[in-house]
């Protein structure tokens, strides 16, 4: 099966994600579930404005390192 550039990317890219953040839980466990009991305290618009954000910085991301 061949795939295209673009797939490849999107495979790299998610690879990458799982990645970091299994190296975050492996590292922090502690911390990592003191943050989520946390989060589940915050209203629905937090978790919207951040995600926004997130998405925003990480299509400028993409959109720097490719040119």
């Amino acid at each position: 099966m061949t795939l295209g550039p673009g797939t490849r990317d999107l495979i790299v890219a998610v690879g990458l994600v799982l990645a970091i953040e299994g190296a975050v839980y492996a590292a922090a466990p502690g911390p990592m579930k003191r943050l989520l009991a946390q989060m589940r305290m915050l209203p629905d618009n937090a978790f919207r404005i951040g995600g926004l954000v997130a998405l925003v910085a990480g299509v400028a991301i993409v959109w720097a390192a490719r040119g």
